[in-house]
């Protein structure tokens, strides 16, 4: 199917992420629609573990595009996000030139397009499939401020200028996902450049097509019962970090190996490692407590 099919409406955006076991809202299908539609960047806030990565994923599979990841951290720059060039091929080439005393343009001989590294942001630009990539620029808050104008730079016409080359215009816009967990605030300069949805904690409907959905074998009162645990634990506001729905889903896997078909104290505190994974937060969560979670007498 083509992919103006495939996100051609805010209905087959929908119809498309659920046939890839993804359970989205309105909100998101049309945010993604309109990504899509415009050619603008999609930044996804959010919730640790609430799915941001996965609408990348869940889009490249759809479309049959290329999923290129670049997973942002601390000290990241151009060299590792754009492109260098391979200077030991380069070196090579001069000593060769020295040798054979070959008479051509060194310069631009050595600055060759076979001599570039492609790092994802290029790769992203050039990529010459028949279907356009998907560029997943993932965690972005975890980079330094810095990044962000290289990202401008790359976003705002989807080119890139590489002094010894020229400019690199795309031949295709990709479809670009920029996650956040929030762990400081991004620029208004980058948030202007993109259209904004907010993964949030789900609600208890939510989770268990969630689970329905990802956990085959789960039996829908069992998934309710996981779910409503869950969905207790995050309301416990002195937690240190809630659980996420990519939580949810470990613990329920666990728990389906176990062989077990209900949730009881005992269960949870053997497996509480899955759900809660902080240590602070499981000396929180005591025996007593526990039972008031459950419901417990």
């Amino acid at each position: 199917m083509a992919v103006s099919k495939i996100l051609g409406s805010v209905d087959a955006v929908h119809a498309a992420m659920a046939a890839q076991n993804y359970v989205a809202d309105r909100g998101l299908a049309t945010a993604v629609f309109l990504a899509a539609k415009l050619g603008k960047p999609l930044l996804v806030e959010g919730e640790p573990g609430c799915g941001k990565t996965e609408i990348a994923k869940v889009l490249a599979a759809a479309t049959g595009g290329e999923l290129i990841r670049l997973q942002c951290y601390e000290g990241l720059d151009a060299s590792a996000a754009l492109y260098e060039w391979n200077y030991a091929k380069q070196l090579l080439t001069i000593r060769l030139h020295e040798k054979e005393r070959a008479p051509k343009d060194l310069e631009s001989e050595v600055f060759d397009e076979r001599f570039l590294l492609r790092r994802p942001l290029l790769k992203a630009l050039t990529a010459d499939g028949p279907v356009p990539p998907v560029l997943l620029i993932d965690e972005v808050d975890r980079a330094d401020e810095e990044f962000e104008g290289l990202l401008l730079e790359v976003l705002s016409e989807y080119q890139v200028t590489i002094p010894e080359i020229g400019t690199i215009k795309a031949t295709a816009i990709p479809f670009v996902v920029i996650t956040s967990n929030r762990t400081r605030e991004l620029s208004d300069a980058l948030k202007r450049r993109c259209l904004y949805a907010y993964l949030g904690f789900p609600s208890l409907e939510k989770e268990v097509a969630i689970l329905r959905k990802k956990v085959p074998g789960l039996e829908d009162g069992f998934a309710r019962d996981i779910a409503a645990f869950v969905q207790r634990v995050r309301g416990e506001e002195d937690l240190v970090r809630r659980p996420g729905i990519a939580e949810t889903l470990d613990w329920a896997a666990a728990l389906l190996a176990l062989g077990e078909r209900g949730v009881t104290r005992e269960l949870v505190e053997q497996t509480l490692g899955f759900l809660v994974k902080d240590a602070q937060d499981l000396k929180a969560l005591p025996p007593a407590r526990l039972d008031a979670l459950l419901g417990t007498p």
